[in-house]
């Protein structure tokens, strides 16, 4: 192992024992005792699922417990907005710089929401008897103060797993959060086979489902849709060459993006309803509560169209075909079969919005097929499709760059 290499990979390691220790931080006022009552009679519904992906610290009811899922939905937010012609879009345009302002502008609006989340948690608690030891405005500004800063700074880590790391800090951080969870869910699954709700042939059955969904998230996950691009001659030296590469898009380019995007666009609508309803307010709203429990229809249809939305978001913004095309032609290329310029573009087009349907339909039914074996069978919610998901595609990222870093440190060895 290189010392680069090395290094990196220790200050992944010690970055994330960092995140763990502060998803074991408990907010002020709160008792233990009486939380965790509350979260064993309801971890097999919507609390157990951002329990998953807060690593345990909805459980604990941790600084951490929001995790990043203010910041992600900020970031899509922030993409969204961009594509109207707008300031924003306008800086996306502008390389290094307008990156970093759009980052910027993504931390503010993290900020904002992650506080707004933070409110209604500390609310919906205050409502809670013999939960916490002091309500009122103290408690509350303790708790905004205590999730939001620990949602910034595990934004920061991440960045800092990204830079001088191993793999992508976001998706690190996520991973890992489902993964230290997977001996629980595992005992889960082992009582409910011990109760008589799992015969020994449903869990060996659901063992071979996890296997198998897990080949298909690999797979989905390495698919790439390639087009054949032809470079003209051109001389080199001495000699006229020329050559051919292969334009590369994935079946599922927004990777862990859509199901965060999903989970958090869950939450908002929950916490608005908690934040605001009291025992005046209209039925509906306690119908709207109820209809989003885990398992239920408009959960499950709220979910699936949150991830065919924010594949299809993701893809026109990060692959336009008219800039692909363009750059195909500015390097000399095209695509047998095709004129350059429109009928490139309209070709790209055409061929990456059917990826994109079959990669959103993928993600769909990746995240549909194991909720409804969810809720039908009671297993641990572990061995959801977004679980997997993420680990993943955090694993196939960090192979990746294993290779990439061993890639360099061969060739800077070479004589």
């Amino acid at each position: 192992m290189t010392s680069e290499l090395g290094r990196r990979l220790w200050f992944t390691i010690g970055a994330l024992l960092v995140y763990r220790l502060g998803s074991h931080i408990p907010l002020p006022g709160i008792d233990p005792s009486a939380w965790d009552q509350i979260f064993r009679s309801q971890a097999g519904g919507i609390l157990g699922m951002f329990n998953v992906f807060s690593g345990g610290g909805i459980h604990r009811l941790a600084i951490f417990a929001l995790g990043l899922l203010p910041y992600l939905s900020a970031a899509i937010l922030i993409q969204l907005i961009s594509f109207f012609p707008t300031t924003l879009r306008t800086l996306a345009r502008q390389g290094e710089y307008g990156r970093r302002t759009l980052e910027l502008y993504t931390r503010y609006l993290a900020v904002l929401l992650a506080a707004f989340q933070a409110y209604g948690i500390a609310v919906g608690l205050e409502r809670v008897d013999n939960l916490v030891g002091a309500p009122g405005w103290l408690f509350r500004a303790s708790t905004v103060l205590s999730l939001t800063g620990g949602t910034m700074f595990l934004v920061w880590l991440s960045g800092q797993i990204t830079l001088r790391g191993i793999g992508n800090g976001l998706a690190m951080i996520f991973a890992l959060g489902i993964i230290v969870e997977l001996p629980a869910a595992a005992v889960g699954m082992l009582e409910l086979g011990r109760h008589g709700v799992l015969s020994t042939g449903g869990i060996l059955g659901l063992i071979a489902f996890v296997a198998g969904l897990t080949g298909l998230i690999v797979f989905g996950e390495l698919a790439r849709r390639r087009f054949l691009v032809v470079y003209s001659r051109r001389q080199v030296g001495m000699r006229m060459i020329e050559g051919q590469s292969y334009l590369a898009v994935k079946l599922n380019p927004a990777g862990m993006l859509p199901a965060v995007f999903a989970s958090s666009l869950l939450l908002l609508p929950i916490t608005i309803i908690n934040t605001f309803h009291t025992g005046r307010s209209p039925d509906w709203l306690a119908a709207i509560v109820t209809q989003l429990s885990h398992g239920r229809p408009l959960f499950l249809l709220y979910y699936a169209l949150a991830i065919v939305l924010c594949v299809f978001v993701y893809t026109a913004f990060v692959l336009s075909p008219d800039q692909l095309a363009a750059d195909i032609a500015r390097h000399g290329g095209a695509i047998p079969g095709v004129a350059p310029g429109n009928a490139t573009a309209a070709h790209l087009d055409a061929a990456i919005s059917r990826t994109t349907i079959l990669g959103a339909t993928y993600l769909a039914l990746v995240y549909l097929v194991p909720e409804l074996l969810i809720s039908y069978v009671a297993v641990p919610f572990y061995f959801g499709g977004t679980s997997l998901l993420l680990v993943v595609g955090a694993a196939v990222d960090l192979n990746a760059q294993l290779k990439n870093h061993a890639l360099v440190m061969g060739g800077d060895q070479r004589p």
